[in-house]
């Protein structure tokens, strides 16, 4: 997707608005007039295609093809454009080999100058498809927040309704709660043992706003990481910080959670109960009652009853296994899947079935 339009509108100091020629480029799009862009496949003009909404959150690992291929069809075969801070463009040749696209670029933006530049958001906001690598949430944070990057993916989310999906990293800003990363990382075990423990650094909706995200922390890596313990500490925290009862989405690596427009969401990978991975959660808190401990270098306790969490669990599948519906979190909107009741005893976490 060569930038390539005539001409594009700049605002002047007096608040009127003239049309200046916009940069074209027919050779290599990295060059300067094209800033961010690390390779593109495909057609050098831009296209425009009918699009229909849809969010994915991939949670790492091997990535999941049937994903990807959902967001294809989502994108009416338009140009799909790979965000990242740091790495390659080693997916532009995967994406376009799992479906027909106008192109496919990688966008390099390591820079606050980068993600303010009026060429690298035209490029997103013109998009049909955009996907977020994975890599450091707190780069992406800390390049991209509050600029016209950000602005960008919002409109995509929200106006334009494009499918945007994320890995890893790039999951991890798609909840409207987020974790940071940015003091460094955190297990279950530390954040158990002290919910208040300086790397748990939690951010209330100040950057992207996915629809049906809002109150929605995600996470990834999530049983190949043994990252279920933090994520319900996350949960208090924001409880507690923000006076605002989340849900959690988290994602295993090799599976991938697609939301369309309704906020239905499927769940496709690859399971095998051999390795007995590959799965999402859905997790939802006890609105009516507070943890019973929950304090500063002391063990977690939130118990109530055994009954602190439901949650729901879904096996991914090729074809998308299960459903759930994030627009209501409701108990009665899932199907596929298995209740399971969670809660904390002395910093432990345990698990049954509901």
């Amino acid at each position: 997707m060569i930038f390539c339009i005539s001409s594009i509108s700049c605002g002047k100091s007096d608040g009127t608005t003239a049309i200046v020629p916009a940069p074209t480029t027919g050779g290599n799009p990295s060059k300067p007039n094209r800033p961010g862009s690390i390779g593109i496949i495909g057609d050098s003009a831009n296209v425009v295609k009918p699009v229909t909404g849809g969010m994915v959150l991939m949670g790492g690992g091997a990535d999941v093809e049937a994903a990807f291929k959902w967001m294809i069809a989502r994108s009416g075969g338009g140009d799909v454009v790979i965000l990242r801070a740091t790495g390659t463009d080693a997916y532009n040749p995967f994406v376009n080999a799992l479906g027909t696209v106008n192109s496919v670029e990688t966008l390099l933006i390591n820079s606050k100058e980068l993600a303010n530049n009026d060429t690298v958001a035209y490029i997103i906001r013109h998009a049909e498809m955009v996907f977020i690598a994975g890599g450091d949430q707190s780069d992406y944070m800390k390049y991209w927040k509050g600029t016209k990057t950000e602005q960008a993916l919002n409109y995509l989310l929200n106006d334009k309704k494009a499918p945007v999906g994320g890995t890893s990293a790039g999951c991890a800003i798609l909840g409207g709660f987020y974790y940071s990363g940015e003091t460094g990382g955190l297990t279950s075990a530390q954040a158990l043992a002290n919910p208040y423990h300086a790397n748990v650094t939690l951010y209330n909706n100040d950057f992207l706003k996915a629809p049906y995200l809002q109150n929605v922390i995600t996470d990834q890596h999530y049983l190949t990481r043994d990252r279920e313990g933090r994520s319900l500490v996350f949960l208090g925290r924001i409880n507690k910080d923000f006076s605002i009862q989340a849900k959690c989405i988290a994602v295993d690596e090799r599976t991938a959670v697609c939301i369309d427009k309704d906020g239905m969401a499927k769940v496709f990978g690859d399971y095998s109960a051999a390795r007995a991975y590959s799965y999402a959660y859905f997790i939802i808190p006890d609105t009516t009652k507070q943890p019973e401990q929950f304090e500063e270098n002391q063990k977690v306790n939130w118990n109530n009853g055994g009954k602190a969490f439901s949650v729901y669990e879904i096996a991914a599948s090729v074809n998308g296994g299960g459903s759930f519906n994030v627009a209501t979190f409701k108990a009665s909107d899932g199907s596929g899947g298995k209740w399971y009741a969670w809660w904390i005893d002395n910093g432990v976490l345990n698990k049954k079935d509901q």
